[in-house]
């Protein structure tokens, strides 16, 4: 009989949220809000690329840049 042992699986790592260079985030619903709204914008900018791979995260910070100018 063959002895096959599974190679040790990694441990999951906890991911946290990079900080905010604006300080803590005080989730109330006017947050939520505008993560509806940071999330629409980036999809529209997503759609703008032709809806090409790998910047989600360019597109999200984007968004997120212009509607919290605009709200301020």
């Amino acid at each position: 009989m063959i002895d096959r042992k599974t190679p040790k699986q990694p441990q999951s790592k906890t991911v946290v949220a990079p900080k905010s260079p604006r300080g803590n985030v005080v989730t109330t619903p006017d947050t939520f809000a505008s993560q509806d709204r940071i999330r629409a914008r980036a999809y529209e900018l997503y759609e703008r690329r032709s809806r090409g791979p790998s910047q989600e995260k360019q597109d999200w910070l984007r968004a997120e840049e212009e509607i919290l100018t605009r709200e301020r």
